[in-house]
């Protein structure tokens, strides 16, 4: 089955720059683009009230939005197939059901102002911890322009056990290939603390073998990345979210993983996930991984 990629849109600014970005994103895939509105103010408060207050019906202005979106989606890729819905449900259990048959779940983000955290908790973490397929937070870029390409890198997020990130370097791998540009494999790595200080001989060897070993865990995970994929491998010593931060400012799309254990609701973020879908200076993806 030919999977679309999802977008949810909102009428805002950062959520038609999201439109932009993943019809972008279904062009390179040769994918379908499905533009979906939710909101629980139809059948809540009904269309009797807002004709009362004298306001468009919130289904007309849900029309509006999804209308909107999908010119501005066919303006920006003529060749795309692009569908709409209108769905009077919670925007995050939405997001969350449509994952299950969606290539990537693309949002937007409204910036860095004081609600920035409020909103994305309220949808984006909730959509990236429980979805079922990678979920994009279109971060950076606060004129409310999509570039694509223009650092030309894909940053990957690689954890210390070799198989925890199978499927993010999957997803980056494949990102990077499509846009013809690198794929930088970022590795995090901490000596103990009870090593941190004393002389310089007493801890220089310990650092040493920490950043050996880092060094041997990054070369695992990418054993199997495609033959034809440029990849630059970079260990730091630093916490992770620290490090994919500050590498999230040369790049056009940081993708981490997230776990999925049986027996939970879907994902469950860590704080590198948590941290980057904040803080990061470009588009994030989290990538649902299995144990």
């Amino acid at each position: 089955m030919d999977l679309p990629i999802v977008v949810g849109v909102d009428g805002s600014e950062p959520s038609l720059r999201a439109v932009d970005w993943a019809a972008d994103e279904a062009a390179l895939r040769g994918a379908a683009l499905r533009l979906v509105y939710a909101s629980l103010w139809e059948r809540n408060e009904g269309a009797s009230l807002a004709h009362d207050l004298g306001r468009p019906s919130q289904a007309v202005m849900a029309e509006d939005i999804v209308d909107t979106a999908e010119r501005r989606a066919r303006h920006r890729q003529p060749g795309i197939k692009v569908t709409t819905d209108v769905l009077a449900e919670e925007p995050e259990y939405v997001l969350v059901r449509e994952s299950r048959t969606a290539l990537a779940v693309v949002m937007g983000c409204r910036g860095r102002s004081s609600m920035t955290e409020a909103l994305l908790g309220s949808v984006g973490v909730m959509a990236a911890g429980h979805a079922h397929c990678p979920v994009i937070v279109l971060r950076g870029g606060h004129d409310d322009r999509a570039r694509s390409g223009a650092r030309g890198r894909i940053v990957l997020g690689v954890g210390e056990k070799p198989t925890g990130s199978a499927a993010a370097l999957r997803f980056a791998a494949e990102e990077a290939l499509l846009r013809r540009v690198p794929l930088e494999a970022v590795l995090a790595w901490r000596r103990p603390t009870h090593q941190t200080t004393g002389h310089p001989l007493v801890v220089g060897q310990p650092a040493h073998q920490h950043e050996h070993e880092a060094v041997e865990a990054l070369a695992e995970a990418l054993r199997e990345v495609p033959a034809d994929l440029r990849v630059q491998r970079r260990t730091v010593e630093a916490h992770a979210r620290d490090a994919l931060l500050a590498a999230s400012r040369e790049a056009d799309l940081l993708v981490v993983g997230a776990r999925q254990r049986h027996g939970h609701f879907g994902l469950q973020l860590g704080r590198v996930a948590h941290g980057v879908l904040h803080h990061a200076a470009c588009p994030v993806a989290v990538v649902p991984e299995c144990d």
